[in-house]
């Protein structure tokens, strides 16, 4: 590797912690080490930094206070949500509606359901990765009870038509939920606007401590109204009002919320400059690198978000040459994922199997440079070129790729 310069650019994957929420983290872990549910003053302490923290992340999302409940992850709220509702609402229905490009998080439960009984529409997605939003009332039922979609797909980076499908799920009296790891904290949610009744969110994603999680559950009505249609799927004490117990993590908390406060105060800022990297990325790509395409929307995605697709090469070589020449980036195929099935984001947006394998994602983050991009740009090149000399696919281009023209390039 080369040791000069290291640059990361795998901010989807996860992100570097911010100095100034380790800095707060610190402090808990030094002085509120109290168990929050205990009377004396050190429990009590636990459970004010609680409430502070829920109302911080909170007013990220337009959300009220104790509509916030802790978790260890994205993918454990994620858990919560699906397999919360469909036991709770059992008796109503057993048909939810995803979509094809769905975090494991979401597809695994869902895929769960199934073998239990449960019917499964699981939307397609265009060239872009949107799904269609009269497809998704077309397949409402009167057995209908959940529409789980993702807000922001990991892979390529396109946000959904979340507003339009939360005023479907309300049309038709279906619970709405959301899985915004990706977008929480880079792009404005609001889930009263949105119509959102289930939102999870990570605090590794937006430079926050890893194990700390959160769901977010409509409060429908009066008291515990949101256990009108979610039930826990863990038991044990009384801790997050019995929906998810465990002696709750009080400075993974506070860092988590510490970095929502600074994601909400920076966002706007953050948006503009991620934004101006990322298209010219995009830009510099596919304009100097022949057989180069984006995939993904071309605006409706995150501003941090380049997933580029190369002929006759495969995504992790990219991936490990540039980090040789000390680049952090990801594939969305093979053995990111240590399995050799292409990704299925890039399957459902219309890509063959061959060319999902060559795919490059770059996630940029608060702590990127013009400088970093100008490197990436720099060494991206010759390690393409490279590896197209050896590459067996580009022998064979006539007839392998004769018939993939353009239609999901443009």
């Amino acid at each position: 590797m080369n040791d000069s310069k290291y640059v990361y650019l795998d901010n989807a994957a996860t992100t570097p912690m911010d100095p100034r929420v380790i800095e707060e983290i610190n402090k808990h872990f030094k002085e509120n080490y109290g168990n929050s549910m205990s009377l004396h003053s050190v429990g009590q302490k636990a459970a004010q930094i609680l409430v502070k923290s829920r109302e911080t992340i909170a007013s990220l999302i337009n959300a009220e206070r104790d509509e916030i409940f802790f978790t260890s992850s994205g993918t454990e709220a994620d858990n919560i949500a699906i397999f919360g509702v469909t036991a709770k609402n059992k008796n109503r229905g057993n048909h939810i509606i995803t979509s094809a490009i769905e975090h494991h998080a979401v597809g695994h439960p869902s895929e769960e359901l199934e073998k239990k009984g449960f019917e499964v529409s699981v939307l397609p997605v265009d060239k872009g990765g949107l799904i269609n939003i009269s497809e998704l009332e077309d397949s409402i039922t009167k057995k209908t009870i959940l529409i789980s979609i993702m807000f922001a797909n990991n892979e390529i980076g396109t946000i959904q038509p979340i507003k339009e499908i939360g005023e479907i799920a309300k049309k038709h009296d279906i619970i709405f939920h959301t899985d915004a790891v990706q977008a929480f904290g880079k792009i404005p949610i609001d889930v009263k606007k949105m119509n959102i009744d289930l939102l999870s969110a990570s605090a590794h994603k937006l430079y926050g401590p890893k194990g700390v999680g959160m769901l977010y559950i409509k409060n429908k009505g009066v008291r515990k109204g949101w256990g009108k249609f979610i039930e826990p799927i863990m038991y044990g004490g009384g801790h997050e009002r019995e929906m998810r117990p465990s002696t709750v993590n009080v400075p993974g908390i506070a860092g988590f919320a510490r970095a929502a406060e600074l994601a909400k105060e920076e966002m706007q800022s953050e948006m503009e400059r991620h934004t101006k990297l990322r298209d010219r990325i995009i830009k510099w790509v596919t304009e100097n690198i022949e057989d180069s395409y984006l995939n993904g929307h071309p605006t409706k995605r995150l501003p941090n978000n380049v997933n580029l697709g190369f002929k006759f090469i495969e995504g992790e070589s990219i991936v490990l040459d540039l980090d040789m020449e000390g680049i952090a980036t990801s594939t969305g195929s093979a053995c990111s994922s240590k399995s050799l099935e292409p990704s299925h984001v890039l399957l459902a947006i219309g890509l063959k199997p061959e060319e999902a394998h060559g795919s490059l994602r770059v996630t940029l983050g608060r702590f990127t440079t013009e400088e970093d991009v100008d490197y990436l740009l720099r060494k991206l090149p010759p390690v393409i070129d490279r590896l197209r000399k050896m590459s067996p696919l580009k022998k064979g281009v006539k007839y392998m790729f004769a018939d993939s023209s353009n239609e999901h390039h443009h």
